[in-house]
C-alpha cells in the first residue's frame, strides 16, 4: 500500500507543479490581481500558448486522476480481488 501512496504522491505533486507553473505564466496578469485562476494574460495566445494552456488542462486532470487511481481504484481493487479469491476456497 505504501508503493501506492507514493506514485499517486508522486504524480499529484509532479502534475501540480506543472500546473502551477504554467498557470503562473498564462493565466497570472499581476501579482495584486488573482493569480493562477484567472482570465489569460496575453490577448492573442499562438500555437504554443495554445499548445501551454492545453498542457495546463492535461496536467491538471492528470494530477487528480493520477493520485485517485493509487490511492482509491488500486486499492480497491486489490481489495475486490482479495475478498473473491477467500470466497471461491
Amino acid at each position: 500500500m505504501a508503493d501506492e501512496f507514493a506514485k499517486g504522491l508522486t504524480i499529484l505533486t509532479g502534475g501540480g507543479l506543472g500546473w502551477m507553473v504554467l498557470s503562473g505564466w498564462y493565466t497570472t496578469p499581476g501579482f495584486e490581481e488573482t493569480q493562477l485562476i484567472g482570465g489569460l494574460a496575453i490577448e492573442e495566445p499562438d500555437f504554443f500558448s495554445q499548445l501551454a494552456l492545453l498542457s495546463r488542462e492535461v496536467l491538471f486532470w492528470f494530477a487528480i486522476l493520477g493520485a485517485l487511481t493509487f490511492w482509491v481504484l488500486i486499492p480497491a481493487v486489490k481489495q475486490m480481488r482479495g475478498t473473491t479469491v477467500e470466497e471461491n476456497e
